[in-house]
């Protein structure tokens, strides 16, 4: 069956064959089309922020592979991946608006709103964070303003990409997604900021909603600032590794596709204004990834790694629950062993791995 178009809307989030439509959600839809199961699905517009950076073009190359519509918005900062938009740019189903999040002053007509933009790296929160509050808090709340603005059958559901470091340490166990907020440093605080507007614009102006924290993320094509990649570049060339403390803070690593994966599950399945943890299943201390990531390369441990002083307000554990998102039928697939020797195999001088 071919794509038809439809001048209506659709109620409901999911449309099957022989199924009534539920009242919860409103959605725009833009192509219609039989799956091989026989199911309907929706190709959508989709407004992404901050599509040049490591999640986000994964997400986008994911969503322009599965038909929907893409508009990109990016500051190109530092850590943007210009030559991806260039391969993007190819597709006539991609458009690209270059703008600071916090000085949009249009919202592109959308079915839904994905924010990826954010500053990340906690070593810059910690010595330059007024950045951090300008992109991560004040961008958001002007995201948030330019929905509320459109009339109410015009508004996206606003997805907001969060991180699971805003629950801060979890020396024990898992939380899910009603545990108290308790950020550790600048990058998280305003991560947390940025939920809470997010959950205040639904109850005071309607504005929908989801709310996706994943766990660390890693893979191929990330910015050399992070541990992983950063890492392979340093003893790759001879150099060492840099461990804060004592190297044993543990992290639940998730592949970026896997992130992705999740993503599409929550638009797919989602209910709105719901919040869901994202995690991989490979907790390891930080110390054990650059030992890995060291074998591989043939160097020993005691030449690949050097402890540096503690930094500050670092968190020792992070864990969530992510048994509400894999109730909807999503599962991490990546094995961490695998990609990793990917990841170092595909070190290159002057580009991203």
């Amino acid at each position: 069956m071919a794509a038809v178009r439809h001048p209506g809307r659709l109620c409901g989030r999911r449309w099957r064959h022989g199924r009534n439509l539920p009242p919860a959600e409103i959605w725009r839809l833009s192509d219609v089309s039989c799956s091989k199961d026989g199911h309907m699905t929706m190709s959508r517009i989709i407004l992404v922020t901050g599509g040049l950076g490591f999640i986000g073009k994964h997400f986008i190359r994911d969503r322009l592979a599965a038909g929907d519509e893409i508009i990109n918005v990016d500051m190109e900062s530092y850590a943007a991946d210009r030559r991806i938009g260039a391969e993007f740019a190819r597709n006539d189903r991609y458009r690209y608006i270059r703008s600071d999040i916090s000085a949009l002053d249009y919202l592109p007509e959308c079915d839904v709103l994905v924010n990826f933009a954010a500053e990340s790296h906690v070593d810059n929160a910690i010595t330059s964070n007024e950045k951090f509050c300008r992109t991560n808090i004040l961008g958001v709340q002007r995201l948030l303003e330019l929905c509320r603005r459109k009339q109410r059958h015009e508004q996206p559901r606003f997805v907001q990409i969060s991180t699971d470091e805003v629950y801060g340490d979890v020396v024990e166990g898992a939380v899910d997604e009603a545990s108290p907020l308790k950020p550790s440093n600048p990058y998280s605080a305003t991560k947390a900021a940025a939920d809470m507007l997010v959950t205040s614009w639904a109850r005071t102006y309607g504005v929908d909603y989801s709310i996706i924290r994943p766990t660390n993320n890693y893979g191929v094509h990330q910015y050399p600032e992070k541990l992983i990649p950063k890492s392979c570049f340093r003893i790759a060339r001879g150099r060492k590794a840099l461990l804060h403390g004592d190297g044993t803070y543990k992290r639940c690593w998730l592949h970026v596709e896997d992130t992705v994966a999740a993503i599409g599950t929550v638009l797919d399945r989602g209910d709105r204004n719901e919040i869901y943890n994202v995690s991989g299943d490979c907790e390891l201390r930080n110390i054990d990834v650059v030992t890995k990531i060291a074998t591989i390369l043939g160097v020993p441990t005691d030449e690949a790694i050097m402890y540096i002083e503690d930094r500050s307000g670092q968190d020792v554990r992070y864990a969530v629950d992510d048994s509400k998102t894999r109730a909807l039928g999503w599962r991490p697939v990546r094995d961490f062993d695998v990609e990793l020797e990917r990841i170092v195999r595909s070190v290159e001088p002057k580009r991203f791995i």
